[in-house]
């Protein structure tokens, strides 16, 4: 992890060599680094990205989902705690009060795409391929994947995808929704960044209650979304930085 000087957190998921699948270690350092970002009041934003194997961008991945080769050790019950933890972990990401950018390159697969769908922004390299691939397995998505992604592209499109398990490229990925932009590989970090950068020249706390009301329009019908925008509303009211912002106008 890294921590710029304007409030941007940088987590780069490290497990090159596993194209940063997701084992039990991985996962309890995310969720710890993420626990953690609610109680840093300096921090605007959160990018997520992952390691790049090499100089090959053909091996470059975001992460390829869960360990197999950890989940063929694993008893019946420790794989029903590895996706709980999966499943939670992946949660806090999107419940994490300040915003997060998935910077994503290379390969995502499984649980990186739904690490990725847990992000409130996605920004992709051209390289790279994403898929929902748990049903090839005999299995199905896990850690939320089959909650996130029809809210993200419709119910048609969502169940086409988990059930044939099919992968799809960048640009598919735009068109559909899940990724907000397709760069160049090398662009994938600066383009992240200033989406990052224009994020956190806002007030900490104006982001925290747009995402919170944001995220409720998902959960309820409209009339509880506009209650829980009011209520998200009135803290940003109460705070000294909107007084000091408005103070401007009257002056």
């Amino acid at each position: 992890q890294q921590k710029t000087d304007d409030g941007i957190l940088v987590l780069t998921l490290n497990r090159p060599e596993a194209m940063n699948c997701f084992n039990f270690d991985l996962l309890a350092q995310l969720a710890d680094v993420i626990r953690e970002a609610n109680f840093d009041m300096n921090l605007r934003c959160i990018i997520i990205t992952g390691s790049k194997a090499g100089d090959d961008p053909k091996k470059w991945s975001f992460s390829t989902g869960a360990d197999l080769k950890e989940r063929r050790t694993l008893s019946q019950d420790q794989v029903r705690r590895f996706i709980f933890t999966i499943r939670n972990a992946f949660t806090a990401v999107e419940q994490v009060r300040v915003p997060v950018i998935a910077a994503i390159n290379g390969f995502a697969f499984g649980g990186g795409t739904e690490l990725a769908l847990a992000c409130d922004i996605r920004v992709a390299s051209s390289n790279v391929l994403m898929g929902l691939t748990e049903t090839s397995l005999a299995i199905i998505p896990g850690a939320g994947g089959t909650q996130r992604l029809p809210r993200e592209i419709g119910m048609q499109k969502a169940k086409e995808l988990i059930l044939t398990g099919r992968t799809f490229d960048a640009h598919e990925a735009e068109q559909l929704g899940v990724v907000l932009r397709v760069v160049p590989q090398a662009q994938l970090m600066p383009v992240a960044m200033e989406l990052a950068r224009a994020i956190a020249k806002n007030p900490r706390m104006s982001l925290i209650q747009a995402k919170l009301a944001i995220n409720a329009s998902q959960e309820t019908m409209l009339s509880g979304g506009l209650q829980a925008e009011n209520e998200a509303w009135i803290p940003c009211l109460l705070s000294d930085v909107w007084k000091e912002k408005l103070q401007r106008f009257q002056d």
